[in-house]
């Protein structure tokens, strides 16, 4: 399939706080209730199924079958009202306060950019932070319709938008930077080629991306390794990323992220460590 030609205008964020999004069957458990909130956390250990999407979801760009799966546990993945809102606030608590130190980091890297996407933006936390730090003109995007109504909710100021990282809806050469937290890890490697090039497309020559991941030491160095080198915040991530749905990361982790920004036209300047997360930094080369 040729690929699609580049938009030559952004695309119009919805009214998210306006929509009424259509309940999945995780919405229908009151979690206030025992019983309801016994057998939603039984779905959470028990075997994976298949994403039931709604057919009347407003999606502006269809979801591709990898991300119609449970990733995190999460029952239907990140469709639904009510496992998107505790997702939320449940990723931000398991990961003990190293969140926003790990977006500084980025924020760091990314100051002065007037322009930024927010690849994969989730909750919008990314995206409000670097708007916060001064980004005037700042954009998300993410697959969920759910997840962005929650991200409109909490960072009115941020411009919010249903689509892919490997099929971004902006023009060339549209933004001064991009940053993607914990979303390299979420796609095939093909897809993350994709991204890196469609990343390379929408950035203005010098334009910087910066990419936060889980730190790949979780998953390959041991119990005790870990615990002498991080004391029991070690054994804990290792566990935490060994017990929770990523089809994709051991993918990511074999992957050489320096030849593959080159190969998609940056050029790679650090990749360094903040465990339990891994700063990937590069930029597009200017004229």
């Amino acid at each position: 399939m040729p690929p699609l030609a580049a938009p030559l205008t952004d695309p119009v964020p919805p009214p998210w706080l306006e929509l009424q999004l259509p309940d999945t069957w995780p919405d229908a458990y009151r979690l206030r209730r025992p019983w309801h909130l016994a057998a939603l956390l039984w779905r959470v250990i028990s075997r994976r199924r298949p994403v039931q999407m709604p057919a009347d979801l407003p999606l502006t760009t269809p979801l591709p079958k990898y991300l119609q799966q449970e990733f995190h546990n999460m029952p239907n993945g990140f469709y639904s009202k009510q496992v998107t809102d505790g997702y939320v606030k449940g990723f931000e608590a398991v990961m003990l306060g190293h969140m926003p130190a790990a977006r500084a980091k980025m924020a760091e890297f990314l100051a002065g950019a007037r322009a930024v996407l927010d690849l994969g933006t989730g909750s919008g936390s990314t995206a409000g932070f670097l708007r916060a730090r001064g980004a005037a003109d700042v954009w998300g995007i993410d697959p969920s319709p759910y997840q962005l109504q929650h991200a409109a909710r909490h960072h009115p100021d941020v411009h919010f938008v249903q689509g892919l990282a490997e099929q971004l809806p902006f023009p060339d050469a549209r933004f001064d930077a991009i940053s993607a937290c914990f979303v390299f890890h979420e796609l095939p490697p093909k897809f993350t080629r994709e991204c890196l090039r469609e990343c390379r497309r929408v950035l203005r020559p010098g334009g910087r991306l910066a990419i936060c991941e889980p730190a790949p030491a979780q998953m390959q160095q041991s119990y005790w390794r870990l615990w002498r080198t991080h004391g029991w915040r070690g054994p804990y991530y290792r566990y935490l990323a060994n017990r929770v749905h990523e089809p994709f990361v051991t993918a990511w982790h074999q992957l050489d992220p320096a030849a593959e920004l080159r190969a998609a036209g940056f050029e790679p300047l650090a990749d360094f460590e903040q465990f339990p997360s891994r700063q990937i930094q590069a930029r597009v080369p200017s004229p």
